[in-house]
């Protein structure tokens, strides 16, 4: 029961941040955005879906489920430091690229100190909420394909930001 609860909780957040960011995109959009990296975005709605799949499917084969609630913990402050990344960024965050001209990059909180720090919480993410179950199949290729996909993605961001 845990588990499905845990797993709709972390559904309904990225369906809230899908809301934001929509919203921010059209805000963007409307201010002269310009979007990179259309080509790879479908591939990443691709992985996080089959990410929740993987999941769901390795937790049904577990012959003891378990649960970690040092993990879970963890994983709650992830959550809290995206939440403080999101208010920094504004309407500026966003799960796609965008860039508007002459509009200053954010350079205040983590910002300072770290390029994207979004990132790191989706990578920690990524391996972290198998692991609050033991999930280590699915924590192991999501974190290498994850790797893959913000390989490509990083370099789309900062071709934006240069731009």
């Amino acid at each position: 029961m845990i588990f499905i609860l845990f797993v709709w909780f972390v559904i309904l957040l990225r369906i809230a941040e899908l809301y934001v960011a929509r919203r921010n995109e059209k805000w963007m959009v409307q201010n002269g955005a310009v979007e990179y990296g259309k080509k790879h975005y479908p591939f990443i709605i691709a992985l996080h879906s089959l990410f929740f799949v993987s999941l769901i499917i390795e937790y049904s084969m577990q012959q003891t489920p378990s649960f970690s609630l040092i993990f879970l913990l963890i994983y709650l402050l992830l959550i809290a430091f995206k939440v403080w990344i999101i208010a920094l960024l504004g309407n500026f965050w966003n799960t796609k690229i965008f860039r508007i001209q002459n509009y200053p990059l954010i350079n205040k909180g983590p910002y300072k100190y770290i390029k994207h720090p979004n990132y790191i919480i989706v990578i920690a993410e990524i391996a972290l909420i198998p692991l609050i179950f033991q999930l280590y199949y699915t924590a192991l290729i999501f974190t290498l394909l994850n790797a893959i996909m913000l390989t490509v993605r990083i370099k789309e961001e900062n071709l934006a930001l240069r731009n």
